[in-house]
């Protein structure tokens, strides 16, 4: 038996990233996810005024503040049980969704879509064309993602100020209130997404694309000139000729939050979230009691078992020459390794194609970054709502400030799904000030390491069987690890220590 190990960096993801796979006679039989820098994030927020979390914890990334300042203000709301006008809600899940267009864009074309141009795929009929879509920096889509994404993050400008790193949420609202100026601008803006996405995306208007709910009704219609030749359709023709709607499903357990809280109900969501039970394929409601974080295989001080994140802690213990490997913490539902992202929030919200994809394929590469695009649309339709019931209720209030009596101490969480996926807050507050912090992020569930059981998390699960055809090109770890949308900064941050060091497991 021929055995390998690679240790692979790499590059188009958000942060740095490392994955050590083991190759018995070229298929994957172990990985390890490998989260090379420190997140200190937990430690900057102790000791701090409790308000401090909406400036400082939207700097955890550069991708999705929002998401970020959206989960730190509502742990606050629960402590202080603050109301929120639906106003607030409204402008909130706009800019929220503003920036997960960005991001699905940019996702699919500018990280995911480049690895079909590799030299290894030049004999395939579709290579010159794809090529010519998106090459960096010079395919036609490529060029027009960047455009029409730095686009859609104009809409937080208009309320955050600027995008990203926005401050703008507070708890009992959000400091600009909607006006016509503000809502026309936003509309134009997504009028010119839309139009760009039905043309050139999806080759459909956005009613059509979404009444779609089988697999037999898709598969006929990626056969229709308007969608095989649309980027999604291009894609999809390329990566299922490769077989990756045959790989990498990873663990078969889902968690979705939730997407966009309801502003009559801000406790709500407008689609619903809930835990997949892969073993039985059933749903059910999310408990947060169940969230819990292990560290025994990452380099933190160590503790027994996983422990809920009001009960965690995040000291860290650089100890390389150990079974420890990462910067990372292993985050479990009870005693479950998950996957999180836009295949899990679409299943469990109730997608009536994606589902039926899941039933027909099951998970899987391909439908991960399907589900992405796919996704946009969503995003599309909810931010019209969102401007059509402003302009409807535009003289409502934006914010209802809290009495400061009512700052008090306690405990809370803030849950969202960032563009990634999943997204907790937990926050102690005692005496006044931040007693506890601790940031669940989505990449952290799905590049999570081993658990105190020697769980594998979803990465390292979605590897093991991928046969890889040139260990010095090993391609298809890169389309498998892209296709779950890995955001290591959020995940992992930096440590000042003057010293360049390589962690290997």
């Amino acid at each position: 038996m021929a055995r390998v190990e690679l240790n692979l960096s790499l590059n188009r993801v958000e942060g740095d990233l490392e994955i050590a796979v083991v190759l018995e006679d070229g298929v994957v039989a172990e990985a390890r996810t490998v989260g090379t820098l420190y997140r200190g994030f937990e430690q900057i927020m102790l000791g701090r005024a409790p308000r401090d979390s909406l400036v400082i914890t939207p700097r955890v990334c550069g991708i999705c503040g929002t998401a970020h300042l959206y989960s730190a203000v509502l742990a606050l709301e629960q402590i202080w049980q603050v109301p929120v006008p639906p106003n607030a809600v409204r402008i909130r899940n706009l800019c929220l969704i503003a920036e997960g267009i960005q991001n699905d864009l940019r996702q699919t074309f500018l990280f995911f879509a480049p690895d079909f141009c590799n030299p290894r795929y030049r004999d395939q009929a579709w290579f010159a064309e794809l090529t010519e879509r998106f090459e960096p920096f010079r395919g036609s889509i490529y060029r027009q993602t960047l455009a029409q994404s730095r686009k859609a993050v104009e809409v937080v400008a208009q309320f955050g100020g600027q995008w990203p790193h926005s401050s703008y949420m507070l708890p009992g609202g959000v400091t600009i209130p909607p006006d016509l100026r503000r809502i026309l601008a936003c509309r134009a803006v997504l009028d010119d997404i839309q139009h760009w996405y039905e043309q050139v995306i999806v080759g459909a208007p956005l009613d059509e694309w979404l009444a779609l709910d089988s697999a037999d009704a898709y598969f006929e219609w990626l056969e229709t000139p308007a969608h095989a030749d649309s980027a999604l359709g291009l894609l999809s023709r390329c990566a299922r000729s490769l077989g990756l709607h045959g790989m990498a499903a990873g663990t078969r357990h889902m968690l979705s939050f939730g997407a966009w809280c309801d502003p009559q109900q801000a406790s709500g969501r407008l689609l619903p979230g809930g835990f997949y039970d892969g073993d039985s394929a059933t749903l059910s409601p999310f408990d947060q009691q169940l969230v819990n974080e292990h560290v025994r295989h990452s380099w933190f001080r160590p503790y027994p078992g996983g422990r809920h994140p009001l009960n965690g802690e995040t000291v860290p213990d650089f100890q390389p020459n150990s079974d420890r490997y990462t910067w990372a913490k292993a985050p479990r539902y009870g005693d479950k390794a998950v996957q999180t992202g836009p295949l899990a929030e679409l299943l469990i919200g109730g997608d009536a194609l994606i589902r039926s994809l899941h039933a027909a394929e099951g998970g899987n590469a391909w439908l991960r970054q399907f589900a992405r695009v796919r996704r946009i649309a969503y995003e599309l339709a909810g931010a019209r709502r969102m401007l059509e019931e402003l302009a409807a209720d535009i003289g409502q209030p934006h914010i209802l400030n809290p009495a400061k009596s009512a700052e008090i101490d306690g405990e809370g969480f803030g849950l969202i799904m960032a563009a990634r996926g999943a997204l907790g807050h937990w926050l102690k507050i005692e005496d006044g000030v931040i007693a506890q912090y601790q940031i669940v992020t989505p990449t952290a569930w799905n590049a999570s390491p081993r658990d105190s059981n020697g769980l594998p998390g979803h990465w390292e699960q979605s590897l093991v069987g991928v046969a890889v055809q040139d260990p010095d090109d090993p391609i298809e770890i890169g389309h498998i690890i892209r296709s779950h949308d890995p955001c290591l900064v959020c995940t992992v941050h930096m440590l000042d220590s003057g010293k360049k060091l390589r962690f290997a497991p």
